[in-house]
């Protein structure tokens, strides 16, 4: 049985991604990358940093043509928010899919940035191994690393995802010239936002508050908060968020309403 499922291309990671990919419209996902057209791997810019001022220049001119001005921590902190959300929405949409958490080594996740507004709108999930429940069908495959059970599971996904967080930070920081209380609560809204994205765009927002709440259950330092997402009466689920993106030094643009500079206390 086990030499049965090992063999079955249904059961491994590229099958999940290209069945997730199917379920949401945010972005293009797929399991394998594309020659040209674009397509970066997260570990060719965490290398070489420089490259994240191309990218950042690339961000200028649209912002310039569309605002008349382009802050550089505006573009740092778009940037910031962007990359993160690669390794943040690929881990939120295979845990609440398939209950399957990749490795996310920069080696492992791509992307490519559109060709007008440059963030990403595709994301390339190239590695073979996750974690899985018992009961996962691939649980016996050579690239399944069983856990006990979701909590187990949850840790998992936060600890891969902490690992390439890190990466950044270490490789962001100086050349975005953003502190590391920034970077790392950035990190922490990116995860909980897809955490939340993945019920709310799939008609079950309650289940992506859910797993929000058991991948932050607490302060998992260099994270900086635990889930922030609460009930705003009629108006319905929200959070606090950790980071700020700069967008209100855009002329005419104000703080987002969950801005932390102008933080609400509930």
């Amino acid at each position: 049985m086990i030499d049965t499922v090992r063999q079955h291309p249904a059961f491994d990671l590229g099958a999940s991604v290209t069945k997730v990919a199917a379920l949401q419209q945010r972005l293009e996902l797929r399991p394998d990358l594309p020659a040209g057209d674009g397509w970066r791997r997260c570990s060719e810019l965490l290398a070489d940093p420089a490259r994240f001022d191309i990218w950042r220049k690339r961000l200028a001119g649209w912002l310039r043509a569309r605002f008349g001005e382009a802050p550089a921590r505006t573009t740092a902190g778009y940037v910031m928010s962007w990359y993160l959300h690669v390794p943040a929405y690929t881990a939120a949409m295979l845990l609440y899919h398939e209950r399957r958490v990749p490795l996310l080594h920069p080696a492992e996740l791509a992307f490519r940035l559109a060709g007008d507004r440059p963030h990403p709108d595709g994301i390339a999930v190239l590695g073979g191994e996750f974690y899985c429940l018992p009961a996962d069908p691939a649980a016996g495959r050579r690239e399944a690393t069983v856990v006990p059970d979701e909590r187990a599971l949850a840790a998992a996904l936060r600890v891969r995802y902490v690992a390439h967080a890190a990466k950044f930070v270490r490789a962001y920081g100086p050349v975005s010239r953003l502190g590391r209380r920034t970077l790392w609560a950035a990190a922490t809204d990116a995860l909980e936002n897809s955490l939340w994205w993945a019920g709310r765009q799939n008609g079950d927002e309650g289940a992506g508050v859910a797993d929000a709440a058991l991948v932050l259950d607490a302060r998992h330092a260099p994270l900086t908060s635990p889930s922030k997402l609460y009930l705003d009466g009629d108006n319905g689920w929200t959070r606090q968020r950790e980071s700020c993106c700069f967008s209100y030094l855009l002329p005419g643009e104000a703080e987002c309403a969950e801005c932390p500079r102008t933080r609400r206390r509930t």
